[in-house]
């Protein structure tokens, strides 16, 4: 049956809605925070990937959020621009002032619905809780004709209670009804009955589109938003990398996928273009810092690689024989030699262009000067070197702290020395220092030339493409009274690599010292 929807106009019943909150629900858990300039490169990345709804953030968390969202607002065009907003009047005008220069916007509102939130949490009676859904829907409406609405803690809510909040939240306007499986408790058959419940019981069931968010607690975030499609929802709540509160949400990559390759049972459509799926992945794991596990589903390094020689021997006679979709329908390509120390910029630029990037003249320059010195010292030059130099580049540009030169002497006899060159707030400043190693004393150096009080609490190194020419990409993660950061960097040389996602990490947490708490924990 089509719905008429404020936003997306007719919508058929084959359509399912992306509702992307990487920016939102992501970036809100530990160590995944972004600044300003990483969040609008990231936006950028989803609205190229196809999203129809992007949740750019909680605007009354922080002034930086609210800056984030405005920002979003202001310049990604195509997707709808979700803002969220507990159930306060304070809450929803501040969303609204946020997206008011968005093309299309939603405002997202949420409150708790279960017996234990309502109690513990809200310390609020049902009554009180159904009036304050019905008066936050009508307010929003002011903003915008596309009102979300959430049940917070949804999966654990009295069924009668929950239609009944569901009903006043359609009487009072909501186009979208969010049901979230808040702390992922739900399994697949409680997700299909709780929705199958609902649009059979409630009144106007028929005229809003239904919504899944499932965490991840149990493993079973992408299993239970599967079973909500086939029960009828046509919005599904996902992330990039699958990454949100605790345990994570929803993977964007794996419902789509599982769309597309199970077309069989999941016979729906949705508008991601699913080539540019592991560069946006690659891209949010520069800009946190965080890389997926090798065996992850669509975006690890192994999900299609094959070791086992009756495996091997399969795919050689036939890929589809162990290998249920391409490589490069999500974005893989296979490495090869085509770029060298001989490439012009103009060579650079259209190979840039391939990848999927487009950049302006001064991050070209800098991505070529930094091609140029691995062409130099790099036998073999892989798709996925550039990728990660240009993606160093990119989620450095205008931070406070730049990195500029670095010179190591280290070995089994002497102590190592470092002597290294940063730019802070556009002056040269120089250290020299020695340590146990030549990572240590790279770090005593930075402490030399940047004082602060930051604990290192974790260091990681992974090659980008195989052999001992391969670019190391650096994780360093930082903690200040409670603040987590992580930094990432890459470079042909580890300890280059090192200095770079170490001053990474120091000016994401310069971006967390300016920022306020918000005003409380928001797992919906």
């Amino acid at each position: 049956m089509a719905i008429n929807h404020p936003s997306f106009g007719k919508l058929d019943d084959n359509q399912i809605i992306i509702f992307d909150t990487t920016l939102r629900d992501g970036e809100q858990s530990p160590g995944f925070s972004m600044n300003l300039h990483e969040k609008l490169r990231m936006a950028e990345m989803l609205a190229e990937l196809g999203v129809d709804v992007m949740e750019a953030g909680f605007p009354i968390a922080s002034p930086g959020d609210f800056e984030s969202v405005r920002a979003i607002a202001e310049t990604i065009k195509g997707p709808v621009i979700a803002g969220l907003a507990r159930s306060s009047r304070e809450d929803i005008l501040r969303a609204g002032e946020a997206l008011r220069p968005a093309e299309r916007r939603r405002i997202h509102s949420f409150l708790s619905t279960s017996p234990l939130h309502m109690k513990y949490k809200l310390r609020m009676e049902p009554e009180a809780v159904l009036e304050a859904i019905v008066a936050s829907v009508e307010l929003a409406r002011n903003f915008t004709d596309d009102v979300e609405w959430s049940a917070e803690d949804g999966t654990r809510t009295e069924p009668d209670f929950l239609c009944r909040c569901v009903e006043g939240a359609i009487r009072a306007g909501a186009t979208t009804i969010n049901i979230p499986d808040t702390v992922g408790y739900a399994l697949p058959e409680d997700i299909t009955r709780i929705f199958t419940m609902l649009r059979e019981r409630v009144p106007g069931a028929d005229g809003v589109i239904f919504s899944a968010h499932n965490h991840n607690d149990l493993g079973l975030a992408v299993a239970n938003t599967i079973a909500a499609i086939r029960a009828g929802v046509r919005q599904v709540e996902c992330t990039i990398n699958g990454i949100g509160e605790r345990a994570g949400n929803a993977s964007l990559e794996e419902i789509v996928m599982a769309i597309r390759t199970r077309h069989d049972a999941v016979p729906f459509r949705n508008n991601v273009k699913t080539t540019s799926i592991l560069r946006t992945s690659k891209l949010l794991s520069t800009i946190t810092g965080f890389d997926v596990q090798p065996n992850k589903a669509i975006v690890g390094r192994n999900a299609f690689a094959h070791e086992a020689g009756i495996h091997q021997d399969g795919v050689l006679k036939n890929a589809a024989t162990y290998e249920i979709m391409t490589p490069e329908s999500v974005g893989w390509t296979k490495s090869s030699l085509v770029m060298g120390k001989h490439s012009g910029r103009a060579a650079f630029r259209d190979k840039l262009r391939g990848l999927g990037y487009t950049v302006g003249d001064n991050q070209l320059n800098d991505a070529f000067r930094r091609f140029k010195e691995i062409a130099d010292r790099k036998k073999v030059v892989y798709d996925e070197d550039i990728v990660a130099l240009v993606d160093d580049e990119v989620v450095r540009d205008h931070e406070r702290i730049r990195f500029v030169s670095l010179e190591v002497q280290a070995g089994s006899k002497t102590p190592a020395n470092a002597v290294l060159e940063l730019e802070v707030d556009g002056e040269l400043g120089s250290a020299e220092a020695t340590g146990d190693g030549a990572v240590d004393a790279t770090f005593n150096a930075i402490r030399e030339v940047f004082p602060h009080d930051a604990n290192l609490v974790l260091f990681s190194v992974v090659a980008v493409t195989e052999g001992t020419d391969a670019q190391a990409r650096t994780t360093v993660r930082l903690e200040e009274n409670g603040k987590m950061v992580d930094g990432q960097g890459a470079d042909l040389d580890t300890i280059v690599s090192s200095a770079r996602a170490y001053v990474h990490a120091l000016n994401k947490l310069l971006v967390k010292r300016q920022r306020t708490e918000p005003p409380e924990v928001v797992s919906a």
